[in-house]
């Protein structure tokens, strides 16, 4: 039975540009950091009342969108541009259909670059939009909008995704489509196809909430926002990656290709065709590895090992599934009877997209935090985990468990042995 996808990232591959929810206190930094930098040359300079009137549509696009203004947000469009016109009437509905706390624009640049001809402007920008109820602080991305003048009055006439040009907007759920909301009990799931269809996934996400939340004691929304484009090609816009690269990915976190550090906007990013593919236990299994990727944000740093970090996430993934540590980890049990145990812990390496030893990874690390759950107890596991996010792992384990590095992965090597044989 299938129960999770061949691989589960932690961060994309290195040639993948993440795609970036920038944040107030860094500014999604230009780093899931969700919207990265440009690195083509600032735009040149226009007149000072090009901004302010640039400025003037932007707040009325952001006062109409919160308002539930059709008539006044299709007022900023240009009445020429018909077939743009249309999208950004479907994108509309979907804002309606938003719990939206916030929106707006702020103008970072205008200039001349490519895509603007005689009497437009183009804008460099900034949205920021905040979900209630879910959102802790606003999510930021980077929008390049055109805007022309005619008959004395300013209106938007594309929106720029300007790759050639180096300037690229950031891809939000409203852009793919109609966009349909389904509100859970505890989860908010944005998405392209029928309501029925995106329940699916509340329910799935209202029953990983208390999962995490019984796991992990400390601070967080406790609350999933759930994005599920309808196809891999969207789920590569809304990631700002090639197609390719995540399609064996069931789901992943906003802020988890972004790195570590708080996320008070993070999202979970479900691949539709490869979570389809998973029975109904590895469904459940991967949207509470993703909730407890959110949860732990705060925690997880740049000195937390990829063994404890995605062992801990595996490990609220499986509790209370009643299911057999020889059922969780098949290809390390294979290894270990067929005479090839693990030597070591995981590696960061080991969870590479192309590692070839990617299953027996995850297996690992799982095992190592059940082993300190279960030796230990649960709440030094969490212990362990928060101070290996200050301190790293080596002064950790010897902080939280009295181990060096080398003792805990001899009673790891024993454990693994005692569970899969």
């Amino acid at each position: 039975m299938n129960l999770r996808p061949r691989a589960r990232l932690r961060r994309p591959p290195a040639a993948v540009p993440a795609r970036t929810a920038w944040t107030a206190w860094t500014v999604w930094t230009a780093a899931l950091a969700l919207l990265t930098g440009c690195s083509a040359p600032a735009p040149a300079a226009h007149p000072r009342s090009d901004d302010a009137a640039v400025r003037a549509v932007l707040a009325a696009r952001a006062h109409a969108v919160l308002a539930h203004d059709r008539t006044a947000f299709l007022a900023t469009v240009d009445p020429a541009a018909t077939a743009f016109r249309t999208a950004q009437a479907q994108v509309f509905t979907g804002l309606e259909r938003l719990p939206l706390s916030s929106f707006g624009y702020r103008l970072r640049s205008t200039g001349a670059f490519p895509v603007a001809g005689p009497g437009q402007v183009a804008a460099d920008t900034e949205l920021s939009y905040g979900l209630r109820g879910y959102d802790t602080a606003p999510v930021t991305a980077r929008a390049y909008l055109t805007l022309r003048r005619s008959g004395g009055h300013w209106y938007v006439t594309s929106q720029t995704g300007g790759q050639a040009a180096g300037r690229h907007t950031d891809v939000q759920p409203w852009d793919l489509g109609t966009l349909t909301v389904v509100t859970g009990a505890r989860s908010l799931v944005l998405g392209q196809g029928g309501a029925a269809a995106l329940r699916g996934y509340a329910g799935l996400a209202d029953r990983a909430v208390p999962v995490v939340d019984s796991v992990w004691p400390g601070a967080w929304a406790h609350r999933a926002i759930v994005e599920v484009p309808g196809t891999e090609a969207g789920l590569a816009a809304l990631l700002d990656a090639p197609p390719a690269a995540y399609q064996d990915i069931a789901a992943v976190t906003t802020a988890e290709l972004r790195g570590t550090g708080s996320a008070p906007a993070d999202r979970v990013i479900v691949n539709p065709q490869a979570f389809a593919g998973l029975s109904a236990l590895g469904r459940r299994v991967v949207l509470t590895h993703e909730l407890t990727h959110v949860a732990t944000r705060t925690a997880t740093t740049s000195r937390t090992p990829l063994w404890l970090s995605e062992g801990f996430a595996d490990y609220a993934g499986w509790t209370g599934t009643g299911t057999a540590a020889a059922r969780i980890a098949p290809e390390l049990r294979h290894d270990v009877t067929t005479g090839h145990a693990p030597e070591l812990l995981p590696s960061d390496a080991d969870f590479a997209s192309t590692a070839a030893g990617l299953p027996q990874a995850y297996e690992g690390a799982w095992l190592a935090c059940r082993l300190v759950a279960a030796r230990w107890g649960q709440p030094k596991l969490v212990a362990l985990y928060r101070a290996a996010g200050r301190s790293g792992p080596t002064a950790a384990l010897h902080d939280e468990l009295g181990l060096s590095v080398q003792q805990f992965t001899d009673q790891w090597r024993a454990y693994v042995k005692e569970q899969l044989t």
